[in-house]
């Protein structure tokens, strides 16, 4: 049986994807590609997360595209919006005519004979082969079969209704019920405003707590330059800005903990008015950006808990009853329906797995080189993001990098390009934050070692001319 073959296979079709594929369209125009989606639309996290309020948690002028200026009113966009986006996106540039729906990767195998991947699909019709020269995984980092859900005591228990976020019903009728949110992360913040306009009541429950900080939805400095200035220059100048001011505050985070410590504090308290107090509910015991930063637009979530409409309650369950919880300190929160917002399942390179000349790869054991290919795997690619700014400005850099290895090969002959890892053997987590959802799955993330190539940094400004200048054959070992 004759398999079809393609210059670079991109896997997944959602903001990396399709960056990936307006990328190599333009700096690669004589490589062909295609791009097996698993699921049956474009979009990714933004097609998958349909939960009421969802929306980004970064600003869109660098979670958007940088080829395709972000025209809404919204800086901190709202999902349906960001879907729209990038599918409006994909159609411009003809890239949504490269993706095969309904194609979920299963394994890939590489032969360095033929320097060549082999990658079995499963579809709605059975199982598929293809074969590329290049292997790019735009998947992301979680699983979109199953989110986290911990050991609930008692939580079979509930008479009423539990909803993960991850697969909200599209029928879910919550006007006039009682809700009990239960986590404390950016999908908690962003749940409980939305659930309260229609809810009888709604409950955070949190057992620590997060640093929340209040963004205006509009920005009013890109609304004046985007006035003054052509869409394109404007949209460069905000994304600036942008990338500037939100570096800086985690640099000054990280490098003055206990200043960074008492303005959050300060903020939360100017927003809550006293009518909530801040310990211990805004009080977390980490220091800033050890975890994720929480973003609010317009302070909803503040203006939401100081109308009543919804509490948030700082403590530890004892057992799910069959009306709601009991918490350690015996008190009792009533619920018609629960939703644990308790985080993602993170998976390396979407659960796929890797065969090299009949050897299966452990991505546990491998180093990440530049924070996007692996040591000792052949002419593939994972596009991470920064976890500490918009995912698409790193991801706009890795297919950056990877057209840029793509055309070196090309003009010296190479078919392959491994990187082997060339450190000292000091080890690092691959993402450099203290939460539960990246403890949880460190044993089976690919490491970091202690400096470039094998340290990924989470820094734009320095990895900018890394990625876009900075050589392509360090560490690397090409076969003709």
């Amino acid at each position: 049986m004759r398999v079809e073959h393609v210059d670079v296979l991109i896997v997944g079709a959602g903001l990396s994807g399709i960056d990936a594929g307006y990328r190599l369209q333009t700096q690669c125009p004589d490589l062909g590609y295609a791009i097996l989606e698993s699921r049956d639309a474009i979009g990714g996290t933004w097609d998958l997360f349909r939960y009421p309020g969802i929306r980004s948690d970064s600003d869109m002028y660098t979670l958007g595209f940088p080829f395709r200026p972000w025209r809404g009113e919204k800086s901190i966009a709202d999902g349906p919006d960001i879907l729209q986006y990038i599918r409006d996106t994909a159609a411009e540039f003809g890239i949504d005519r490269r993706i095969r729906f309904g194609h979920k990767v299963i394994d890939a195998s590489w032969s360095s004979e033929d320097a060549r991947w082999t990658v079995r699909a499963s579809t709605g019709q059975g199982t598929v082969e293809m074969s590329c020269s290049f292997l790019y995984l735009c998947s992301g980092y979680y699983s979109y079969e199953s989110g986290y859900l911990p050991d609930i005591p008692g939580l079979q228990d509930f008479a009423g209704t539990v909803v993960h976020p991850q697969f909200w019903p599209e029928n879910l009728d919550y006007e006039g019920k009682r809700i009990v949110v239960i986590g404390s992360g950016a999908t908690a913040v962003t749940l409980v405003p939305a659930l309260a306009e229609k809810a009888e009541h709604v409950t955070m429950l949190q057992r620590s707590p997060t640093y929340v900080m209040s963004l205006p939805a509009r920005d009013p400095i890109a609304t004046r330059i985007r006035r003054l200035l052509p869409d394109r220059v404007a949209h460069r100048a905000v994304r600036t800005k942008n990338v500037v001011a939100n570096l800086g505050f985690y640099q000054f985070c990280q490098r003055f903990p206990s200043a960074a410590k008492r303005m959050l504090r300060t903020l939360a308290e100017r927003r809550l008015r006293g009518r909530i107090p801040v310990d211990p509910h805004f009080s977390p015991r980490y220091d800033p950006w050890d975890q994720r930063l929480c973003v609010v637009p317009d302070s909803d979530l503040f203006r939401t808990l100081r109308a009543g409409k919804a509490e948030i309650v700082t403590d530890r369950i004892d057992t799910v009853t069959e009306k709601g919880v009991r918490l350690e300190s015996g008190r009792e929160l009533e619920a018609e329906i629960l939703i644990p917002a308790t985080g993602l399942q993170l998976v390396p390179a979407g659960g796929i797995e890797f065969v090299v000349d009949g050897e299966r790869i452990d991505l546990s054991a491998r180093f990440i080189y530049r924070g996007m290919m692996l040591d000792g795997l052949p002419n593939a690619a994972m596009c991470l993001g920064y976890t500490n700014a918009s995912w698409t400005l790193r991801a706009d850099l890795a297919s950056l990098y990877v057209c840029r290895l793509l055309r070196y090969m090309r003009r010296n002959g190479y078919r392959s390009a491994v990187p082997r890892y060339s450190g000292d053997g000091r080890t690092r987590p691959l993402l450099g934050l203290d939460a539960g959802y990246i403890h949880r799955a460190e044993g089976a993330l690919p490491k970091q070692g202690a400096r470039s190539p094998w340290l990924m940094r989470q820094n734009y400004l320095l990895d900018l001319p890394t990625m876009r200048l900075g050589r392509v054959d360090e560490s690397m070992q090409f076969t003709p």
